[in-house]
């Protein structure tokens, strides 16, 4: 059976594939051996990926469609994305928040010194530290996973009738929904550049 038939096997082929690859290289060069810190920052960038991926998904193809299709009269509307798209792409977005917020802890807190700095933003120092920048976008990551479970999906689950709810509740629910989702795609930009900061010293160097 091929592989690529099912998604669970693409999946597990293209681990397979990267630790093949791992183990080639490391074995031409000093050896083989687990780095912890890479496989956490391995899963931590996959599952942000998975996590960002479908929010800006949501953002900029979902909505926009869904708005289109309820202003095209005579089409086919957006019952199917609604009933079977939104709750599947759902499942992958909540949890691949927490998969990712709970690999970036795993990571700061496996470096020595590099959790406190991140908490702190690295003023404990009493200057800017690799600790600064990735607090900045641990932090901001911490906002947008309280937003995608205290406010996108329980007002989601509302809106795609998941819960009893009544036509004022569901549109205020649809409010908060979208507006929470729009933050967190505002707040991923600088926390994608925050990430990615450490392992260069951060922008606009003096």
């Amino acid at each position: 059976m091929n592989p690529l038939s099912t998604i669970k096997g693409t999946i597990i082929s293209g681990v397979v594939l990267a630790i093949v690859i791992a183990l080639i290289v490391a074995s031409m060069s000093s050896g083989i051996h687990i780095n912890t810190p890479s496989l956490i920052v391995w899963l931590h960038v996959g599952a942000g990926i998975t996590w960002i991926g479908m929010l800006y998904y949501f953002n900029f193809v979902q909505v926009p469609a869904l708005a289109a299709a309820a202003k095209d009269q005579g089409g086919p509307g957006g019952a199917g994305i609604s009933k079977y798209v939104a709750p599947r792409a759902l499942v992958w977005f909540r949890w691949g928040a927490v998969f990712t917020w709970l690999t970036g802890v795993g990571y700061l807190a496996h470096t020595p010194g590099l959790l406190l700095d991140a908490i702190t933003l690295g003023l404990r120092s009493g200057q800017v530290t690799g600790g600064t920048w990735i607090g900045v976008g641990a932090w901001l990551g911490t906002i947008m996973l309280f937003n995608v479970w205290v406010l996108i999906w329980p007002n989601q689950k509302k809106i795609l009738g998941m819960v009893d709810a009544t036509a004022e509740q569901i549109a205020k629910a649809r409010r908060v929904a979208f507006l929470a989702s729009r933050t967190n795609t505002l707040l991923s930009i600088p926390m994608l550049m925050s990430m990615v900061s450490l392992g260069h010293g951060g922008y606009f160097i003096g």
